[in-house]
């Protein structure tokens, strides 16, 4: 409700950027704006009337009536209260009216659709003549649009279209599409002899694998009945000694002999290659 809360005064910014309702203040209806007094220019009050946001239908080749999937049709009914000085003559009210409905028609790809006014009235609080006025536009488009996320005026998707577009079960989020985009990490490191070291890839990873490009994946030692082993695999529920996961990549250690095992994971000089999950 935020959006339709403030599309008052997103109007009336719009309004105020146009080169031809130049001098003109516009305001908003709600948060009342003082007025000067005597008043000096012309002054345009904005409010909402009445604003239906409801499915979209096409005719088909048979005339029958077809829900556009997604797409939505808002009638949006903008009450404008205008005020104009004594020395400007009454006349000038609807002038600026036409001016503002023109603007509306032709510099937005919004549907002017239906405007009216009641007959003109003095306010002797504010030295000046009043028409209050109403403009009935309609705004039709879908969410998968490829024009952008704006319309050319004041109004954007999130208004009409933003409980699809915020439906996670239609829509991935970012999040999703860059784990789409980049489920693995590959990367090398080269030894530095060191009994222990971290290596960043940037996240949690859900799996990590290590391995030595020079070397098999173990060379037996048979005078010391031993195993050199050149590779390890772990996840986020452990791994093999010497690989752990941390929060943002892995962990190496030398980790003390398992059954005649010996793991070599920064052995100095050597290079290694990793292979880190996101998925």
């Amino acid at each position: 409700m935020s959006t339709i809360s403030v599309l008052p005064s997103q109007i009336a910014n719009w309004l105020s950027e146009q080169t031809r309702l130049s001098g003109i203040r516009f305001i908003t209806e709600y948060p009342a704006v003082k007025k000067e007094i005597p008043l000096k220019r012309v002054t345009v009050a904005v409010g909402i009337g009445e604003m239906d946001i409801v499915d979209s239908f096409t005719a088909n080749d048979e005339g029958v009536l077809v829900k556009n999937e997604y797409c939505r049709l808002a009638n949006i009914k903008v009450k404008l209260a205008i005020h104009v000085p004594y020395s400007k003559g009454g006349a000038t009210c609807h002038d600026v009216l036409t001016t503002i409905i023109d603007c509306l028609t032709f510099d937005t790809d919004l549907n002017v659709v239906e405007s009216g006014c009641s007959g003109i009235k003095a306010d002797r609080d504010t030295d000046a003549f009043v028409l209050d006025a109403y403009i009935l536009m309609q705004a039709d488009f879908c969410p998968a649009d490829t024009t952008g996320l704006n319309f050319h005026c004041f109004l954007d998707k999130t208004l009409l279209c933003g409980s699809h577009i915020r439906d996670t079960v239609k829509h991935v989020t970012a999040e999703d599409k860059a784990l789409w985009n980049a489920p693995v990490k590959i990367g090398s490191y080269t030894g530095t002899g060191a009994k222990s070291r971290s290596v960043k890839v940037g996240f949690k990873p859900t799996a990590v694998f290590v391995f030595c490009r020079s070397m098999p994946a173990a060379i037996a030692d048979f005078s010391g009945s031993s195993t050199n082993c050149y590779v390890a695999a772990a996840t986020q529920a452990g791994g093999m000694p010497g690989l752990s996961i941390s929060s943002d990549g892995f962990s190496i250690s030398s980790a003390s002999d398992v059954n005649g095992s010996k793991n070599l994971l920064n052995a100095l000089g050597m290079t290694y290659i990793y292979i880190a999950l996101k998925i």
